[in-house]
């Protein structure tokens, strides 16, 4: 039997992987902690609900740090998964707190962690984005060439990490996805907006035309990356996760289209590019599938059709809801 603990919860990617192992009979315990109050059921999926086993409790990494450790002590998990972050590669205003969010609030909880004996596994979850641009697949050893304060943050983090895990024997991982959406994302992304969008006749702005490569895969692929690298991971060693081949934004919006039934024009209207934006993310994921046998199992259509009916069953929830970055605490 098993107890997790993760934080950054009340993200669609932790709430995927609570998901994914409440669904496992040897989870004993699944505890959740995020900065926010659970947004509702478009947002939580209602993962949980009625489960014993399940708990989500507001707790804040950055300004409450000693209330974290001692929610931790007390469960005194086998496995911590860090979702925790503020992930907007747009990050040169208020860097800082990117910095506060992604390395600092880490460096501080795994310091005191080191020193418990109840952690099995400590699995950060990182970001293709550390390796920029790229014309190939990156692999784990490729050039780390952030090109934003959001990546340069994740990137250092991976390296106290893995300096940790040399010279303390700290045992982590770290998982570094790809582009991965599901149900429950919030609609400032590209493809929930795009699907509302769809659902309510706005106009979806396609930022340069869509011309930027993404490689995108369903949050449930992500959640079985994770639990293999937690549980069957060797310590202290880094793997990505992502498919074998990246899309541009713009196919991804004409396949949203074609699901729903619209033309291209009636769903997006082409506004500038961002500046700066990287053009290509990635990643070769071998590593992953050769030593941990991870596969994706739910394809860019079929994992599409998901989001446009969570949209359908939540449109009237959701429609209101911020569709910009907004930065916050």
């Amino acid at each position: 039997m098993s107890t997790y603990a993760l934080l950054g919860g009340a993200g669609v990617f932790a709430v995927h992987l609570a998901k994914y192992l409440l669904e496992r009979p040897e989870t004993e315990k699944v505890l959740s902690i995020g900065r926010n109050i659970p947004r509702g059921s478009p947002y939580t999926l209602n993962v949980g609900a009625g489960d014993s086993r399940y708990r989500y409790e507001q707790i804040h990494i950055v300004f409450e740090p000693d209330r974290l450790l001692e929610r931790l002590d007390a469960l005194r998990p086998d496995y911590i998964v860090n979702f925790a972050a503020i992930a907007y590669a747009t990050s040169w205003q208020g860097a800082h707190r990117y910095y506060d969010a992604n390395l600092m609030a880490v460096v501080r909880l795994c310091e005191p962690l080191m020193q418990r004996d109840y952690l099995k596994k400590f699995v950060q979850i990182g970001t293709s984005e550390l390796y920029g641009s790229v014309d190939t697949p990156a692999d784990e050893d490729a050039p780390l060439l952030p090109t934003s304060p959001y990546a340069v943050s994740k990137m250092a983090t991976d390296l106290h990490l893995e300096t940790l895990s040399r010279a303390k024997g700290f045992p982590m991982n770290i998982l570094r996805p790809s582009n991965a959406y599901g149900p429950g994302q919030q609609v400032w992304r590209v493809l929930p907006r795009a699907v509302l969008c769809g659902l309510t006749g706005e106009k979806l702005p396609l930022q340069g035309g869509g011309q930027v490569r993404k490689s995108y895969f369903h949050a449930a692929d992500l959640a079985q990356a994770i639990h293999l690298v937690a549980t069957a991971g060797e310590p202290g060693r880094t793997y990505n996760v992502g498919p074998d081949e990246p899309v541009s934004i713009r196919d991804l919006v004409v396949l949203v289209a074609e699901e729903m039934g619209l033309a291209l024009d009636d769903l997006c209207t082409v506004t500038p590019g961002r500046a700066g934006e990287d053009q290509q993310y990635w990643l070769d994921s071998r590593r992953i599938r050769d030593e941990l046998g991870w596969r994706q199992t739910i394809d860019l259509r079929e994992g599409v059709r998901d989001m446009i009916a969570w949209g359908r069953t939540y449109r009237d929830q959701i429609r209101e809801d911020e569709t910009e970055f907004v930065l916050h605490a």
